[in-house]
């Protein structure tokens, strides 16, 4: 019916003309395209995918499926299927994916012993393929074969006793058969390894699963001393007590302490030891562990032993006593260092510290004046360091803890009498001082303090920290004077001339900062004029002042020929649409630079050229500075030795310019014509003499 109905449609159909206008089969021409303009709708190739995908337009049909009756068909299958399986295998026998394809599919098929010898050939190839062991004792398991799982098992144990996933495997085995004596075989075979600590776990949980208390007691002895660590021991002796076996459980804790010793003590060996005796109600055992820990370990070894221990206290004692025996043990070691050492100014800040967190004032403050009075014997500001913050932290203690205004104020003086200013000083004395007297609301002591600091010592510190208080207040023309004495101190810093001309800047006074910014230039010494001469160039271009930064980089290029000045001056011409003078610019810099000194400053101006031109240039221009560009070629130099000895040479990089080029071209046409005339006259000479030497002859 499908025919006839094909048939039918196709003798209906409208005829078609062939030809070279017609749309058949026959013509080769095609119609022409009238509208070629992008679609305003563009499709992308994940969208046209995606569609497909929705629609199901590519619907692949499943293979058909084969169904086999004949044994001898059956016989063809199998052995094609061998066929394949074999022939990947020989292709590549390290992959043991196609093994154990080969054998999931004989196992299938209900071949058992063909998939064997495949697992075992498999074997051969690789024996350290997890995977494939796994597999293995799988299908032996699954179709309980129970003893050959277990040679399995032995094999793999045997060959890698270090995978503990084999050990897991077989041990679950073993207890899922109720083969519990097989399985406590299998994990002694396993513990005499040494394994992780998990290994051991689970041997003991089995033990207890069978509530074989005394055989879990013996693994735990062995366990602790194969990983000694003290979670692992009060992992133990919570095993005994949770067992209500105390002694036992004191015991394995006190073992454990002898075991560790005072070299390797640990703090949470000694909480969880005390916390069992608290638990027993032996508030006395508990006590004496806590004191024993104490006075054996270091205060940063046992912080929260400590905390612990004042808990404890809470409960059972007098709190205040223990940590005053314990401050009091502290201050004895702390006591002992300083007087061995009166200058060990660590110690001195550790015991103040101590005293500072549980102590009385009259008792601090006696400590601080015995620190004090050990003034440093060298002469230099880093032998001072650690002393002066003896000082500081006085003084805070005396404003913040003790609150008295009077005493902080004593020993800020004190301080500022002992440093010695002709040598050193420390600004940060000077400027906690001042704002010490801010926060007392007296200014005016503040701003005689900082004047009477850069009278004595002027500092850098000392005026930005006097400048800053001055800006608070909003006094500018103090902070005027004060720039005036920092540039009479150090005329040389160009930092300050900014930061004046900075402050005249945020004050709308351009004159004076222009005034200020000129005077810094004429100065013969500055630590960084570039920056200073940059943030004056930086102030006239915000100011618009087209012509005072033409005068400023005019006069930077008398002081210096630097490349960047003038590549930094074309670009300011060409930001302003000034292309002409940023040309003329570059080839006045292009001129400059021709010393065979300069060849690298010379060719970053020509590249910085290069990119003014195809930004602004034309072509004519662009294939001017194409021609400048120069050629690099590599050189030898003989090296330079002081000793007079024979340095080698080396290779390096050199620019040959094309004016350079042809000039040195033509040098060397002169210097052959002056070989050759030179040749000449040797030749003439050698002449004149032959023919005196005949005539000579003739003579005679």
């Amino acid at each position: 019916k499908s025919i006839t109905f094909i048939e039918r449609t196709m003798s209906e159909a409208p005829h078609v003309k062939s030809g070279p206008t017609g749309t058949g089969g026959g013509g080769k021409h095609v119609g022409k395209v009238k509208n070629k303009l992008p679609a305003p709708i563009q499709i992308t190739a994940e969208q046209l995918l995606r569609e497909a995908k929705e629609r199901q337009l590519e619907i692949v049909p499943p293979p058909p499926r084969q169904k086999i009756t004949d044994p001898t068909e059956l016989a063809e299958y199998r052995m094609r299927k061998r066929k394949q399986f074999e022939d990947n295998i020989r292709k590549n026998r390290a992959v043991m994916v196609n093994w154990i394809k080969y054998a999931r599919w004989e196992e299938e098929t209900q071949e058992y012993q063909r998939a064997r010898s495949v697992y075992e050939r498999a074997l051969d190839v690789d024996h350290r393929c997890v995977p494939m062991w796994l597999k293995y004792t799988e299908m032996e398991m699954k179709h309980k074969q129970v003893n050959h799982a277990r040679n399995i098992w032995d094999r793999a144990v045997t060959l890698m006793p270090r995978v503990s996933q084999f050990w897991y495997k077989y041990t679950y085995m073993e207890e899922m058969l109720e083969n519990i004596a097989g399985a406590r075989q299998v994990f002694e075979r396993w513990m005499e390894w040494e394994p992780e600590e998990q290994a051991w776990s689970s041997y003991i949980n089995m033990e207890l699963r069978y509530k074989e208390i005394d055989r879990a007691r013996d693994i735990y002895t062995k366990f602790v001393l194969v990983h000694p660590t003290v979670k692992n021991w009060i992992k133990f002796a919570k095993f005994e007590e949770k067992h209500g076996n105390v002694a036992g459980a004191r015991e394995v804790y006190e073992r454990a302490v002898d075991f560790f010793g005072e070299e390797y003590m640990e703090e949470g060996l000694f909480i969880g030891f005390a916390k069992f005796e608290e638990g027993q109600k032996e508030s006395d055992r508990a006590r004496a562990i806590y004191k024993y820990a104490l006075e054996k370990l270091t205060k940063e070894q046992c912080p929260d032993l400590f905390k612990s221990y004042s808990i404890f206290e809470k409960k059972f004692g007098d709190r205040r006593g223990i940590e005053d025996v314990i401050i009091n043990k502290r201050r004895f070691k702390y006591e002992t260092e300083i007087k061995q050492n009166p200058l060990n100014y660590d110690a001195w800040f550790d015991l103040l510290r101590l005293l500072e967190a549980d102590g009385s004032l009259d008792d601090v403050r006696d400590t601080y004046e015995r620190a004090i009075a050990n003034i440093p014997l060298v002469a230099s500001k880093k032998g001072w360091r650690r002393y002066i913050y003896l000082w500081i932290n006085y003084a805070l203690f005396e404003e913040l803890e003790a609150e008295d205004v009077d005493k902080t104020r004593e020993v800020y003086k004190a301080c500022l009498e002992v440093v010695p200013h002709k040598k050193f000083t420390f600004g940060k004395i000077w400027l906690m001082f001042a704002q010490f007297e801010i926060r007392q609301k007296n200014l005016d002591g503040a701003r005689k303090i900082l004047g009477t600091s850069i009278g004595k010592c002027p500092k850098p510190k000392l005026f930005k920290g006097y400048i800053d208080l001055e800006l608070q207040m909003r006094e500018f023309d103090r902070c005027r004077k004060i720039y005036e004495k920092f540039l009479e101190h150090d005329m040389s810093n160009c930092n300050t001339w900014m930061k004046f001309a900075e402050l005249e800047t945020i004050l709308g006074d351009t004159d004076r900062a222009r005034a200020i910014f000129n005077l810094a230039i004429q100065q013969p010494l500055l630590d960084m004029p570039e920056i200073l001469w940059k943030a004056y160039i930086d102030f006239e271009v915000e100011e618009e002042e087209h012509d005072r930064v033409r005068a400023l980089y005019k006069a930077l290029l008398q002081r210096t020929k630097h490349v960047k000045v003038w590549i930094s001056f074309a670009n300011y011409e060409a930001s302003i649409e000034h292309t002409k003078k940023a040309r003329e610019i570059y080839e006045e810099a292009d001129g400059s630079l021709q010393s065979d000194t300069q060849k690298e400053e010379r060719v970053l101006c020509l590249e910085a050229w290069r990119e003014f031109e195809t930004t602004h240039g034309t072509e004519k221009t662009q294939d001017e500075i194409k021609k400048k560009m120069p050629r690099r070629v590599k050189k030898r130099r003989k090296i330079d030795v002081e000793e007079g000895g024979e340095g080698g040479w080396e290779e390096y990089w050199d620019y040959i310019f094309p004016d350079t080029e042809a000039n040195s071209s033509n040098l060397k046409f002169l210097q052959m014509a002056k070989a050759w005339k030179k040749q000449k006259d040797d030749d003439d000479s050698d002449s004149d003499e032959d023919d005196e030497e005949d005539e000579d002859a003739a003579d005679d």
